[in-house]
């Protein structure tokens, strides 16, 4: 099937194209003669340029979320700068879609922030002892008047230390069951009281960091959600992720983008078998493509579900798989690695490196996000109505949960 060119807009959708076509020439003229490009991307906040798919007051307009890409190329083709989301990622796929639902007109001011960078944003969710079970979380937050102090640690956070705010799960009642005893917060990260140190990975690089709290502080303004609703905003979140890491891209985007390519200009490595193997992965990204596109649009109604998970899951296979392929079919040059330094990055690619990286740096895509064996009882239990696994811990208080 042929795909769909990202300048001409889906059939069907006249009255959103010409939406965001007038949106961007009334940008275009706003932004004449201006230089500055944090000026320009305010601007394209005010005309609902940052996610088309949001609401008129968070910065989009309320199209539908698959014409996010024709935005895109319509104010690139109008000489307008872009911001690009990998920069901070976790604010643009994670925050930003949680704060839409959840958050008071306080709090959605920050959507403009994170959309021009001003603001980067990391997750403070996993703990050492709370993973995969992520209701087990047992950092504290403790009331203080008008404001919260926060005590514990976090794990596995991408980027904390080059962020300005973070997303934060923590305990606020251990009188109550696990899920029902936590809030949602949004804290900043530079203040006293919160550390960040690196983590080294398999590829050599610091990407991922713990984060040490002793006392840090977050305003009662900052609460996203109702005290003790924590566990349902973070499934916001956590939705919202996996559709962010699982789903929408476009065509022979990331992975299978850059191994493609790599079989089209290196014919002495062509095999059948080889072209069999990234034929069968290339329907399995294009599968990906066009559910995450659904995914998306749900997500943009603020309806994230758990089918995410499925994405999710197909993503890290596919990711894993296609590095597998990658080395395999560069013969000798497919081992070659550039450095093993304990580096700290401020930004990364999965696909901007070389082969072994990759190989490498694919291997979490089967934990980050979720790990694949949480997802799939996900699937089983939500999406396919399976019944649950036993659990004695689901209705005991969470000062009672051996530890």
């Amino acid at each position: 099937m042929a795909e769909h060119d990202p300048a001409q807009p889906p059939a069907g959708s006249s009255a959103d194209t010409e939406a965001i076509d007038a949106a961007v020439s009334a940008a275009a003229a706003a932004a004449q003669g201006v230089s500055d490009e944090a000026q320009i991307w305010d601007i394209l906040f005010d005309h609902g340029l940052a996610w088309v798919d949001f609401p008129r007051d968070c910065g989009g307009l309320g199209v539908p979320a698959n014409l996010r890409a024709y935005a895109r190329q319509q104010i690139s083709a109008a000489g307008l700068s872009q911001p690009d989301p990998g920069r901070n990622s976790i604010g643009f796929g994670m925050a930003a879609p949680t704060i839409v639902v959840h958050g008071t007109d306080e709090q959605k001011g920050l959507l403009r922030e994170i959309f021009t960078l001003r603001r980067i944003v990391c997750q403070l969710f996993s703990e050492p002892g709370a993973g995969s079970d992520l209701a087990a979380v047992a950092t504290r937050a403790v009331r203080e008047g008008d404001d919260w102090r926060v005590t514990g640690q976090k794990v596995w956070t991408s980027g904390a230390q080059n962020a300005d705010i973070a997303i934060l799960v923590a305990r606020t009642d251990v009188e109550v069951p696990k899920h029902k005893g936590l809030t949602y917060f949004l804290i900043d990260m530079k203040q006293p009281g919160i550390e960040t140190r690196g983590l080294r990975q398999i590829t050599g690089e610091a990407e991922f960091n713990e984060v040490f709290l002793d006392g840090a502080l977050v305003p009662d303004s900052r609460r996203l959600g109702a005290e003790g609703e924590g566990w349902r905003v973070a499934n916001t979140t956590l939705n919202s992720e996996r559709v962010s890491i699982g789903g929408g891209m476009p065509r022979e985007g990331g992975m299978i983008g850059v191994v493609a390519e790599a079989w089209r200009s290196s014919p002495e490595h062509r095999s059948p078998v080889l072209r069999d193997e990234l034929i069968g992965h290339w329907v399995d990204a294009e599968v990906l493509r066009v559910t995450g596109q659904q995914l998306n649009q749900k997500l943009a109604a603020g309806r994230p579900g758990p089918e995410g998970s499925g994405s999710k899951v197909t993503f890290a296979r596919t990711a894993q798989a296609l590095s597998d392929l990658d080395i395999r079919m560069r013969g000798i040059d497919g081992l070659r690695y550039d450095t093993w330094e304990n580096r700290r990055p401020t930004e990364y690619s999965m696909t901007g490196r070389n082969p072994v990286y990759r190989y490498l740096r694919a291997k979490g895509n089967s934990i980050e996000g979720g790990t694949t064996e949480v997802l799939l009882n996900v699937i089983a239990e939500r999406v396919l109505g399976l019944p649950g696994e036993h659990r004695t811990d689901k209705d005991v208080p969470f000062k009672e949960m051996p530890r």
